[in-house]
């Protein structure tokens, strides 16, 4: 067995009230671990630098890709229900949505993400709506304050919503949290959520999910959700219909089988 290094002695006090210890550093030990911590120092000083240029190239890029988002919305207004079918083929974001809300999102014809200038610290999500049966609003916003920036507060995370001004008796967090829950016809978790109760829930913005999805999946690349294809599958019925005709078939053959045997006995 190869044998393991000794540990350090615990540091005692000597008579004179200073730390020492049986295995303190030699000399030669002691200037290598300051030549570790001078390493220690210019490697961190170099990730704060690298830390700066990448925010620069991302402001620089951020830039560059907002007249090919512009772009991108006028040609999605073209294309009806894009954003709600984008949404449905979206497996966390579906996930979410109630039937009604499915159709209260048809209204919806634009998304927008922006982000902050100083990245870090936060970003926008708009949601731009035609006239509907459901909220007066045009716009949405839900705004994410995450505690990097040079604002007073800045480091305590936080996030706002527009408030929802809902047309009589159309409020569909009322009314979602209100309906039987239908999975399994269990009891619905506390922690469940329909998309309007997401948006308007600003308790937890650093753990928000749903809003990381939009922001760094959904928003980038919208239309592998949209063309997102059916999947057909076979109903189960139709197998279980075969494994009995087959099983129907076998007992047949037995039966057969030893109607025959009889026979040849006598």
């Amino acid at each position: 067995m190869s044998s393991q290094p000794s540990k350090k002695a615990k540091l005692s006090n000597d008579g004179d009230g200073n730390a020492a210890s049986a295995n303190a550093p030699n000399e030669e030990e002691s200037e290598a671990l300051e030549l570790i911590d001078a390493c220690q120092n210019e490697i961190d000083a170099l990730n704060e630098k690298a830390s700066e240029e990448i925010l620069k190239v991302e402001q620089k890029y951020n830039k560059l890709r907002k007249p090919c988002y512009e772009k991108r919305s006028e040609l999605v207004k073209r294309i009806p229900n894009f954003w709600v079918t984008a949404f449905i083929n979206h497996p966390q974001v579906s996930a979410i949505l109630d039937e009604e809300e499915e159709e209260c999102l048809h209204a919806l014809t634009k998304l927008e993400v922006e982000e902050f200038e100083d990245i870090k610290s936060g970003y926008r999500i708009h949601f731009y709506f035609d006239e509907n049966p459901y909220f007066e609003n045009k716009v949405l916003t839900k705004e994410f304050h995450l505690g990097s920036g040079n604002t007073e507060n800045s480091d305590c995370p936080s996030s706002t919503s527009t408030p929802i001004q809902w047309k009589d008796g159309k409020d569909l967090i009322r009314s979602c949290m209100t309906k039987p829950y239908q999975q399994n016809k269990r009891k619905r978790p506390a922690d469940y959520k329909t998309f309007f109760d997401w948006f308007s829930d600003n308790t937890d913005p650093v753990n928000d999910e749903i809003a990381e999805l939009i922001k760094d999946d959904l928003w980038p690349n919208p239309l592998q959700y949209y063309l997102v294809p059916d999947i057909e599958v076979e109903p189960e019925d139709d197998e279980d219909d075969n494994e009995d005709n087959e099983e129907e078939l076998f007992d047949d053959d037995d039966a057969e089988g030893e109607d025959d045997d009889e026979e040849d006995e006598k």
